[in-house]
């Protein structure tokens, strides 16, 4: 709130750091006319503000460009919700900040709790006052740190009251509105609450990047796990009222489906349950798992619960002296999470229905069941074919291998009783008496002893290597999947939709959709798709079946079937991983612009120096023959006077051809050039040009060429660039060598000098704007051969570059043919 000292406490940390030898200054502070805020300034570097005229007032504001200027390591920045007057370079004071900050500029500033986005409706709520300037909720949590200055809410009145916040003529007023005990408390909660979000975000982020599975409860999250029967409703009605107890905590619901699909409760009962939840403002979630315990168990440490509330077995007492019930199994695997145990008018009344199902597949157990009630019998039969040589011995092998058969098969439960059938029937059938379920001899009995007990001991070894090649094989794909997406960022395949549909295949969902939140201008927050994968993808997370959060904006919506818990830590790995991907794109595209904008900072830059040099010196010498010419009390001979209009005509040309070429560059890189092609000779473009240029120039045609398909007025100027270039680069006495022939379907027209050349590793820059290159002569702004290529392109002519023997450097101009060669 007001008057906590927000502000003492930021101008406190830049004396602080000013004292160290930080280069600390205050680039915009409020004191209120407060003194011991006053009294903090002492010593610190202030930068005076800048003032702008609004509606016939004056108002200071931060010289946003002055700090800019000024660049020192830290600057205090008070009140960040602020919003500038008419006239700023920005509007609101935030975007100063990241401006800064953009700069290297590091930032010490102040809000309240009351200017948050999120919390605009909560404080109107709370105060009846409804505040105008408010911030973004990002804006704050991006900052590296965030202190809460505080104090309690009689502290803060008596503060008032002393006349230490408000002048005398405010305090009575603000006492009996705005400074009220019960909404100073609330705000106060506000911030501790919105604080220790923040706080728990770092620390999912330090979890999850140090790969701590085991939860941390630094705050209360009470995860309670429901079946959709009568009694689901009381244990979410009593999980709700424990995580009342502390302010802050989180309510969620976990619902296991088993392995095979088939929830454990009617679809109504969860439905019911799913709205129970939303109206105790909890979450609803809903796993797969063959192992309710260890599926919760997995859930909760995935979210960083604190604590399972869980219901009291609805199993009879006889049934729970053999079978471990859930609670009890729950309790032993919970490891360092609490289990809280709920009874209910359900306890006790009857079985319970969930179904322990084997990891084997529902057919292979069906057809071991099969083979366990055939096998057996029809082994019998071939045993007692009469001359079979001693049944007992090799029925006792041949009925283990049934045994081991069926488990292979089936698992577990089939294999045992394949195993008592075998006991059964070799009891019956082959061991004396034979007719009765009687064993005479000692050997008998503890042959068919170890049989059962190795038949039971191999089924629960396959059934165990089963579970454990479901759990590998899980795990396999966990990491090559995590693998994948890892890859994909340092890959060009780093899309949003590549991401969703790798998911969507990896999952086997329906649709995936990567959601983000959008707060349109007079509206509340809604959501828009950034990328979707599969059929009917979400739209919103109200729309989804399962989601995950990246991070306050983002988050990825799953439609299809309900995942395992295990299978939602690996999906928290893909969002931290998805959010990674989209950092490194935003980054990307942020390299991409700033390159852009580096090339036009150096066009620019290069065309302000030709403008302060290459224009200036033709404007100087036409202004300085005008001068000589007007002057009235200077009579000039008629020689002179024909020197300084030859001296006014010559930069004059300059200039034209300066500012021709600035504008032939602006409309090549615009693409606003639009040439007309026609059938001219070779001539009528070649002689203009070399008209002007005497002696400099030796022509050279092998014999009459044909006509050329070109535009005659642009492609003169490609020649008369790149031959004037030749011209300036030649040494004095050597004249520059042009040569046309027939190459097939183009002519070709080589323009040779005996200049110095350019080295190899500096052509690939030969054709780019304001390339001089080592020129170091006065004319021109190193825009002839740029405009060159950017028109010879525009008329389908090839220029090529090459050494001209002995010293020199040859450019052949290919142009196309009027009419190819039949």
């Amino acid at each position: 709130a007001p008057g906590v000292g927000k502000t003492f406490a930021a101008l406190d940390e830049i004396r602080r750091r000013h004292d160290r030898g930080t280069d600390a200054v205050v680039g915009y502070v409020e004191t209120h006319g407060r003194p011991n805020t006053m009294a903090q300034l002492e010593g610190l570097e202030v930068l005076p503000r800048i003032r702008l005229s609004h509606r016939g007032t004056t108002i200071e504001e931060l010289d946003h460009d002055g700090v800019l200027a000024r660049r020192p390591d830290v600057v205090l920045v008070d009140e960040l919700a602020h919003t500038n007057a008419p006239g700023s370079p920005n509007a609101k004071r935030a975007r100063d900040v990241a401006d800064f900050l953009a700069a290297g500029i590091d930032v010490v500033t102040t809000v309240n709790i009351q200017h948050l986005e999120s919390l605009n409706d909560d404080v109107e709520q709370i105060t009846g006052v409804r505040q105008r300037e408010t911030v973004p909720d990002e804006v704050v949590r991006c900052a590296d740190t965030i202190q809460l200055v505080d104090m309690s809410p009689d502290a803060l009145r008596r503060r008032m009251a002393h006349g230490n916040v408000y002048q005398a003529d405010r305090i009575d007023a603000s006492l009996a509105s705005y400074f009220r005990v019960g909404n100073l408390t609330a705000l106060r909660e506000l911030a501790l609450l919105w604080l220790a979000d923040r706080v728990d975000d770092a620390l999912d982020d330090y979890r999850r990047d140090n790969q701590i599975e085991v939860p941390w409860p630094a705050r209360e999250r009470v995860v309670v796990a429901v079946t959709g029967g009568p009694e689901s409703e009381s244990l979410l009605r009593r999980a709700a009222r424990i995580a009342q107890r502390s302010a802050g905590s989180e309510l969620l619901a976990v619902h296991v489906i088993a392995t095979d699909g088939l929830r454990s409760g009617p679809d109504d009962g969860i439905a019911r349950l799913r709205l129970l939840t939303e109206s105790l403002a909890g979450t609803f979630h809903t796993v797969v798992g063959d192992d309710v315990p260890r599926a919760v168990v997995d859930f909760a440490a995935g979210v960083n619960g604190s604590m399972i509330v869980v219901g009291v077995s609805r199993r009879h007492r006889l049934r729970r002296l053999f079978v471990e019930s859930t609670a009890q199994r729950l309790a032993r695997v919970a490891g360092t999470i609490d289990v809280h145990l709920v009874t209910h008018d359900e306890a006790a009344s009857g079985w319970s229905e969930h179904r322990y199902g084997a990891p084997l597949s529902r057919r292979r157990v069906l057809g071991g069941f099969l083979l366990a009630l055939s096998l057996p019998a029809a082994l019998t039969g071939l045993l007692s074919i009469k001359g079979a040589p001693d049944p007992l011995t090799t029925g006792v092998a041949a009925y283990l291998a049934v045994t081991v058969l069926v488990a292979l098969l089936g698992g577990l439960w089939p294999a045992v009783l394949s195993a008592l059938l075998g006991f059964l029937q070799l009891n019956w059938f082959f061991t004396p008496p034979v007719g009765r379920f009687t064993i005479a001899s000692r050997d008998n009995l503890i042959a068919l002893s170890i049989f059962v007990l190795v038949a039971v001991a191999v089924a629960s070894v396959v059934d165990l290597a089963s579970r454990r090649a479901v759990a590998a094989a899980r795990a396999g794909a966990e990491s090559a999947a995590l693998s994948e997406l890892s890859r994909s960022v340092l890959s060009e395949n780093d899309t949003a939709e590549a991401i969703t549909d790798r998911l969507r295949t990896t999952f086997n969902l329906q649709a995936v959709a990567l959601l983000e939140k959008v707060s349109p201008a007079g509206q509340g927050s809604g959501w828009t798709r950034m990328a979707s994968s599969g059929v009917d993808p979400p739209t919103t997370p109200t729309d989804a079946d399962t989601i995950v959060g990246i991070d306050d904006d983002r988050m990825l919506a799953f439609r299809g079937p309900a995942l395992p818990a295990s299978d939602r830590r690996v999906l928290d790995a893909f969002a931290a991983q998805t959010g990674m991907v989209l950092e490194y794109r935003r980054l990307r595209e942020q390299e991409a612009r700033a390159r852009v904008l580096e090339k036009v900072d150096e066009t620019r830059t290069a065309v302000l120096r030709a403008v302060s040099h290459d224009l200036r010196t033709p404007l100087a010498t036409i202004r300085a023959a005008v001068d000589n010419l007007t002057a009235s009390d200077v009579e000039l001979p008629p020689d002179d006077v024909r020197s300084l209009v030859d001296a006014i005509d010559s930069a004059t040309a300059d200039l034209t051809t300066l500012i021709e070429n600035l504008l032939d560059l602006s409309r090549l890189q615009s693409g606003r050039f639009a040439p007309a092609l026609r059938a001219v000779s070779l001539d009528e473009v070649v002689a203009p040009v070399l008209a002007g240029l005497g002696d400099a120039v030796k022509l050279e045609l092998s014999k009459p060429m044909p006509l050329v398909l070109t535009d005659p007025g642009l492609l003169q100027r490609v020649v008369a660039n790149i031959v004037g270039n030749a011209v300036r680069h030649s040494p004095a006495g050597e004249h520059v060598l042009v040569v046309a022939s027939v190459d097939r379907n183009r002519l070709e027209l080589r323009v040779v000098d005996r200049g110095p050349g350019v080295r190899g590793e500096l052509r690939d820059r030969l054709f780019e704007p304001f390339q001089r290159l080592g020129d170091t002569s006065p004319e021109g702004l190193g825009l002839g051969l740029a405009v060159a290529h950017g028109l010879a392109d525009a008329l389908d002519v090839g220029i090529g570059v090459d050494d001209t023997p002995g010293g020199g450097l040859t450019m052949t101009l290919s142009i196309p043919l009027a009419q190819p060669p039949g």
